[in-house]
């Protein structure tokens, strides 16, 4: 039996799955219009390659990556491209940033595709990574780190483990559990495929107890699995039912008993994280070609109707998938996207899914329970519930303060911003949001760092440059001058001897 490990903290909500975890995937149909932003991952915005008015296949590269942290999209379904600029992002802040809009012409016709061998797991392991690359592949369990990236971690680190994050720790959200039962093959082979060009020896699929029926799923299939010279072993290990399992250093750290050093990588101790629908995607790009195009949604929450796991195409309006849904039942207190931990508020339904949209979220006054903050009454509950192990009483203090700093020493940059010291706090303080402003304002004050002294470095450069022309100039006149002087004495010498010749 697998020896599981204890960590720190964590919390026990209601996980509320029961919302959605029987609805089979659905695929929802086309909508009128898709909004494809540019920026659907951690890392530069994607280049356009693509204006109004061009006709479009399914499949087409839109806009290419800029840069090793970056990620291309392609379109979802062929048609007409009818304007790239500002749309509202999937956001909190409801900030527009820059979008394609395409007009689905209805065909769904693919355009061309890469060729794919009969055999992907003859491919060296640079080329997959280079195949998941262009499809426009990133973490989508929220995170959305471009995966081709991660897959590299072979060339800088000594790997043995890669994890499948079939945690899926939010309440409400259901929809790895459904691809993990519905697709537990096509999940394998993805994995595999992830795990030959890490070059690791070991597969443990990660998966919360209450989701039984995925467990058994991801063991059937592993037992169905043909043999494949040298690949890595493959286990599923039940996790215990406790939030935030699904955070990657503490599903590590669950799993091996090794803690992930301060503001390190997995990578550090040998392992690396991929979440379940990353592999599904993996599979496709590898067994046919396809870029990472669709994803599927938990639609869910008390406030909608009918409950449900869907397979939207990317950029699809957040309405589209509610309507499918039936609607509302009753006005929602909160519109979240994602879960209701971690997840962000809703600025708007007209926003469109996007790669790391793992989930819907409509919920009721009684559901979402807000009540006014009152002050802290230093019952420490925050403390014991930190998976990180942190003092987010005094964190937050301090940042009210304006202390940033000494939040900063306290551990502000470890925390995972899982929420569980909010949901244990008896005063109803947002510690979290604390925390996020807290890094956003620190994150702001690098960057305006950054550029200053970018700005001085390039001022810098600048005089160092005028000097230098300066000096050019200086040394271009002394030569000419120099070169006049001696013109100047040549044609005196000559006159000299012309004088002496004519009195001779």
């Amino acid at each position: 039996m697998f020896k599981l490990f204890k960590i720190r903290g964590g919390v026990h909500p209601e996980d509320r799955k029961h919302f959605s975890a029987d609805q089979a995937i659905e695929t929802l149909p086309l909508s009128p219009l898709l909004h494809i932003p540019l920026q659907q991952h951690i890392g530069a915005p994607a280049d356009p390659l693509v204006r109004r008015g061009d006709n479009v296949k399914k499949g087409q590269m839109l806009a290419r990556s800029q840069g090793l942290i970056s990620a291309p999209v392609h379109a979802p379904t062929s048609g007409r491209i009818m304007g790239v600029g500002g749309f509202p992002a999937n956001h909190a802040s409801g900030l527009s940033v820059r979008t394609i809009t395409l007009k689905p012409d209805g065909k769904d016709e693919w355009g061309e595709l890469p060729s794919v061998p009969d055999d992907p797991f003859s491919l060296p392991a640079e080329e997959i990574a280079q195949r998941v690359s262009a499809a426009g592949i990133v973490g989508m369990g929220g995170a959305t780190f471009p995966s081709a990236v991660k897959l590299s971690l072979r060339k800088r680190y000594v790997l043995h483990t890669l994890v499948i994050n079939g945690a899926e720790c939010e309440p409400y959200l259901t929809c790895d559990d459904r691809l993990m039962r519905e697709y537990s093959a096509e999940v394998l082979d993805g994995v595999r495929l992830m795990a030959k060009t890490l070059g690791v020896q070991n597969i443990i699929f990660g998966i919360e107890n209450n989701k039984p029926e995925a467990q058994a799923a991801m063991r059937q299939a592993i037992e169905d699995m043909p043999a494949v010279e040298h690949s890595a072993s493959a286990e599923v290990v039940g996790l215990p039912t406790r939030y935030p399992m699904g955070s990657e250093k503490h599903l590590v750290q669950t799993l091996t008993g090794k803690e992930t050093p301060a503001r390190g990588l997995t990578a550090d101790i040998g392992i690396v994280v991929h979440n379940a629908a990353t592999a599904l995607a993996v599979y496709y790009a590898l067994r046919h070609g396809e870029p990472l195009i669709s994803r599927v949604v938990t639609v869910s929450g008390g406030a909608i109707k009918k409950p449900s796991n869907l397979r939207v195409l990317l950029g699809t309006p957040l309405e589209a998938l509610i309507q499918h849904c039936g609607g509302f039942t009753v006005e929602p207190t909160k519109l979240i996207s994602g879960g209701p931990m971690m997840g962000q508020p809703l600025p708007s339904t007209r926003v469109p899914v996007v790669k790391g949209n793992n989930g819907v979220l409509a919920l009721t006054a009684e559901e979402v329970q807000d009540q006014p903050s009152s002050p802290c009454i230093r019952c420490a509950s925050c403390v014991q519930a930190c998976p990180c192990g942190l003092v987010p009483l005094e964190m937050a203090a301090q940042i009210r303060a304006g202390g940033l700093d000494a939040s900063v020493k306290l551990g502000l940059m470890d925390c995972v911003s899982c929420g569980s010291c909010s949901y244990v706090c008896p005063s109803h303080i947002p510690l979290v949001q604390y925390f996020n402003y807290a890094k956003g304002e620190l994150a702001t004050r690098q960057r305006a760092q950054h550029k200053q002294n970018e700005t001085k470095r390039l001022a810098e450069l600048r005089t160092e440059r005028m000097e230098a022309i300066k000096r050019a100039k200086r040394e271009q006149m002394k030569k000419r001058k120099a070169e006049m002087e001696a013109k100047k004495r040549k044609e005196a010498e000559q006159q000299e001897k012309a004088a002496v010749g004519a009195e001779a």
